[in-house]
């Protein structure tokens, strides 16, 4: 088995985030092998294979321990700071072949002998659900409408599809413990891969905190959910909550998990219309397992 790098990825002031087990070099490793790997440490997990044509420099596939991910945004993080930190990167940009779809990497170096990582997502579609399928999300929650904020709950998806669920305020939010089978439930009947109740913790500041509360990956919560905050960033923008303009978002998540996670994002703009956003946080090193003889 190759060398294992564990990670926390979106960490807030070095604490928290998401846990990350990522093989830099996944080569020898199979499906079965790769599923394995996020079951014996019950993480989402990131392979790093070489590309397989001109246009790109590298494949990652990531799993969960129930089945592959098309695309994790903290796994894809988390890899380019693995990469970077064993020097197998050949530049800042990298461009990466994963199953949802190609996305472009920024990588620089800091002073502090860190790295700063940024990813791509493209532009995000936002639908709110009809009145049927929103009495599902609330079933899942336990809750009736009037324990909501005055905004539609709504389907967003840049890579996959996640369920924006507007919160009155932080403390309701951390207050939820939805029964784990109606969210499977209710994200089959929807079409989603997790419902992401959210509140707004200051406007203009633009700070928000959310949970992630996945479908079927074999863990009920998500400390740090990067391709969820990339769905609520669009969600935000078309309710108005924040302006139409790059400055950066930050989205907290975990606290209820006792592991504060911080996701930052920024909207791209061409001619006044969205054309999709980076997403970035900071990594911390967990730990290695060198490679079993």
């Amino acid at each position: 088995m190759p060398a294992v790098t564990l990670v926390d990825v979106f960490t807030h002031d070095g604490r928290g985030g998401n846990p990350c087990p990522v093989i830099a070099d996944a080569r020898d490793l199979d499906a079965v092998a790769m599923r394995a790997v996020a079951g014996r440490y019950g993480h989402e997990s990131g392979f790093a294979l070489p590309a397989e044509d001109a246009a790109h420099d590298l494949r990652l596939r990531f799993f969960v321990p129930n089945h592959e991910m098309e695309m994790c945004a903290h796994a894809t993080i988390g890899a380019l700071w693995v990469l970077a930190r064993e020097g197998r990167l050949s530049g800042e940009t990298v461009r990466i072949a994963t199953a949802s779809g190609s996305v472009t990497g920024f990588v620089a170096p800091r002073a502090d002998g860190q790295w700063t990582v940024e990813i791509t997502q493209p532009a995000g579609r936002v639908t709110p659900l009809a009145p049927e399928p929103e009495a599902a999300v609330l079933a899942a929650f336990g809750l009736n409408r009037n324990a909501l904020a005055d905004r539609p709950i709504h389907n967003a998806v840049t890579s996959r599809v996640k369920t924006l669920v507007p919160m009155r305020d932080q403390t309701a939010l951390n207050a939820l413990a939805p029964d784990q089978v109606a969210v499977e439930a209710a994200c089959t009947r929807i079409g989603s891969t997790g419902l992401y109740p959210y509140a707004v913790l200051d406007r203009d500041a633009r700070t928000f905190e959310a949970r992630q509360f996945p479908r079927s990956s074999g863990y009920p919560e998500d400390a740090a959910t990067g391709i969820a905050a990339a769905a609520l960033a669009f969600g935000l923008l078309q309710d108005g909550l924040i302006a139409p303009d790059d400055r950066p978002i930050r989205i907290f998540q975990g606290r209820a998990m006792d592991r504060l996670s911080e996701i930052r994002v920024r909207l791209g703009f061409a001619d006044g219309r969205a054309i999709g956003c980076l997403l970035a946080g900071d990594v911390a090193l967990a730990e290695v397992h060198q490679a079993q003889a």
